[in-house]
């Protein structure tokens, strides 16, 4: 199982320490899948060859939140004041993973299982008779995502690159957890995808790791 926590179901907040502030939190707005009876059939006899299990379908729907927040994370470098090799690092991760949340609905989709919308807030959980969204590994906090929005300039680095460091070990240990389990990331199209989630977001973390390094020995602190 996923670790998980449990975040509260709010669009926006107000106020924090630094200044009064907006947090966004809908959802990541992406073309709808369509699944054509030729890509059903596709899927089938893919699932046929190397069947997917419930943990593959735990992974891909939690990871389509996980991915969305990252992409929040990163439209407010722009807006924040943030440096430029900040603002290429979160265009990066905004390309990227927009990509990789299209592969992970249609793959949900052709399958015909639940698609998601790619939340920030990360995943929806049905409990007791009412919805909740549940944090995967390594995802920010409601007061943590404020706190990134709050921020500005070099601050705004400085947060980014901790959190998002943060994210990304997430993400890898979801990958783990993944492998770990009997029978999961056999399919084949789960398999690359987790695969390159590990070594892309393995390599970021190691050149955010670097980035962090030199902005805080550049500001002294």
């Amino acid at each position: 199982m996923l670790t998980r926590t449990v975040a509260p179901l709010l669009l926006a907040v107000g106020a924090c320490a630094r200044g009064a502030t907006t947090l966004d939190l809908s959802p990541i707005p992406v073309p709808a899948v369509v699944s054509t009876p030729e890509a059903i059939a596709r899927a089938r006899a893919d699932s046929a060859q190397l069947p997917w299990t419930a943990a593959d379908v735990e992974f891909m729907t939690g990871m389509i939140g996980h991915h969305a927040q990252a992409i929040a994370m990163s439209r407010l470098a722009p807006r924040n004041g943030a440096s430029q090799s900040i603002r290429v690092l979160a265009a990066r991760i905004i390309n990227a993973q927009g990509d990789e949340i299209r592969l992970m609905r249609q793959w949900l989709g052709d399958r015909q299982l639940p698609v998601p919308e790619p939340d920030p807030r990360g995943m929806k959980h049905e409990m007791g008779g009412q919805s909740m969204m549940m944090l995967m590994p390594g995802m920010l906090t409601e007061a943590q995502m404020l706190e990134l929005t709050a921020a500005r300039g070099r601050d705004f680095d400085r947060l980014f690159l901790q959190y998002m460091i943060q994210h990304h070990q997430g993400a890898v240990g979801m990958v783990k957890t993944l492998f770990a389990t009997d029978g999961a990331g056999q399919n084949q199209t789960v398999f690359k995808f987790a695969s390159d989630v590990n070594v892309d977001q393995t390599t970021e973390i190691a050149r955010m790791q670097r980035m962090l390094a030199d902005l805080v020995l550049g500001s002294g602190k």
